[in-house]
C-alpha cells in the first residue's frame, strides 16, 4: 500500500493525550502507530495485558481509548481478545452486527515473552483474526524494572543486578517473533520507530488487514528501565536498528521472510550500549569482554537472519 506521512497523521486520534505514561516511553508511541493503520470506518476493540499501557490509560471511569476496551490479567490478554472475536463472529453470522470490527491485543514484554506467552500461542495457533502487539521494552518495567526474558544479556536490573558477583543478566534475549514465526501464522512483523514510522505503518496496516492470526513485535524503550534522556527515544530505536540488535523483518506463513531494512554501515553494538545506563558496567576497565560478547551474538544473529531473508 502507499503510504503518506501526512494523511496518516492527519487522522483522527484513537489514543488520546492527558494518559498517565512517563515522558520518552516507547509503548503509547508503539499504540498510536498501531491505531492509525486502521480505516477510520472500522471499529475496533482493543485488549491490554496489565502492565504500563494498561494502568496509566485507563484509570476507572476515565479512559484515553477512544475504541472499546477490555483490561485483561498480566497473563490473558491473546485469550481475551480471541475470546471477543469469536463472539463477534458468531453474531455476526447470527445477523447481530453489522458494523466492521477489528480485534487488537496489546501487551509489555513481561505480559507477552513470559506471563502471557501461553495465552498468545493459544490465540495464535488456533488463528483468530485478530493481531497481538508486543511493546517491548525489555523488563517488568510496571513493577519496578526486574528481569525478563526479553531483557538483553548483561542488563542490570532490580533483579539482575550488575555487581562483584553477577555482571548482570545472564542469560540471552528470547527471540519472541521468531517463536511466533514457528507458528506459521499469516503474518508476523518486527519494527520500532524510525523515520517517518513508514516501516510500523505499513506493517501495522498489512497485521490488521491480513485475514488471521498476525503479530507485531515493536521494540518500545523505556527511559526508567534503560536509563536515557526521555528526549532520546528515537536516537534509541534509531541506534538498535543501526547496529542489527533489533533488525526490521516480515515473516509470512512461518516459511517466507523478508528483511525490511540493512544498514548500510552496520555500526558497532557499543554505539547502542553506551547511552542506556543499564549498560554503564559494560564500559568499565576490565569489562570489555562483555560489550565483545554482545557484539558476537548481534553478529551470529543477524548472519541467521540473512541466510533465513535469502540476502
Amino acid at each position: 500500500m502507499a503510504y503518506n506521512f501526512k494523511e496518516e497523521m492527519s487522522k483522527p486520534e484513537r489514543l488520546m493525550g492527558g494518559h498517565r505514561m512517563c515522558a520518552g516511553c516507547g509503548g503509547p508511541v508503539a499504540a498510536r502507530g498501531v491505531l492509525r493503520a486502521l480505516d477510520p470506518a472500522d471499529k475496533a476493540v482493543i485488549g491490554c495485558a496489565t502492565g504500563c499501557m494498561e494502568v496509566s490509560t485507563f484509570m476507572y471511569p476515565y479512559t484515553a481509548w477512544k475504541d472499546s476496551f477490555i483490561h485483561s490479567a498480566f497473563e490473558n490478554a491473546g485469550a481475551t481478545v480471541s475470546g471477543a472475536q469469536a463472539a463477534y463472529e458468531s453474531l455476526k453470522k447470527q445477523g447481530k452486527v453489522d458494523e466492521t470490527y477489528k480485534f487488537i491485543a496489546f501487551g509489555g514484554d513481561g505480559g507477552t515473552y513470559d506471563i502471557g506467552f501461553q495465552s498468545l500461542s493459544g490465540a495464535m495457533e488456533r488463528g483468530h483474526d485478530m493481531v497481538y502487539v508486543c511493546y517491548d521494552n525489555e523488563a517488568y518495567m510496571n513493577t519496578g524494572i526486574q528481569r525478563a526474558s526479553s531483557t538483553p544479556k548483561f542488563a542490570d536490573t532490580t533483579t539482575s543486578p550488575a555487581g562483584s558477583v553477577i555482571p548482570g543478566k545472564q542469560q540471552i534475549k528470547k527471540d519472541l517473533t521468531a517463536v511466533i514465526a514457528a507458528h506459521h501464522i499469516p503474518y508476523v512483523a518486527q519494527t520500532t520507530f524510525i523515520g517517518n514510522f513508514k516501516d510500523l505503518h505499513e506493517k501495522a496496516h498489512r497485521a490488521i488487514y491480513t485475514p488471521g492470526a498476525a503479530f507485531m513485535n515493536i521494540l518500545a524503550p523505556c527511559p526508567r528501565g534503560w536509563r536515557y534522556p526521555t528526549e532520546n527515544l528515537m536516537e534509541m530505536c534509531k541506534l538498535a536498528v543501526e547496529t542489527c540488535v533489533w533488525p526490521l523483518f516480515e515473516v509470512e506463513d512461518g516459511i517466507k521472510w523478508t528483511l525490511n531494512y540493512k544498514p548500510k554501515n552496520k555500526l558497532p553494538v557499543e554505539d547502542y550500549l553506551r547511552p542506556q545506563g543499564r549498560f554503564k558496567h559494560m564500559f568499565a576497565k576490565g569489562n570489555e569482554w562483555m560489550i565483545e560478547e554482545f557484539q558476537k551474538e548481534v553478529d551470529r544473529k543477524w548472519e541467521s537472519l540473512l541466510k533465513k531473508c535469502e540476502e
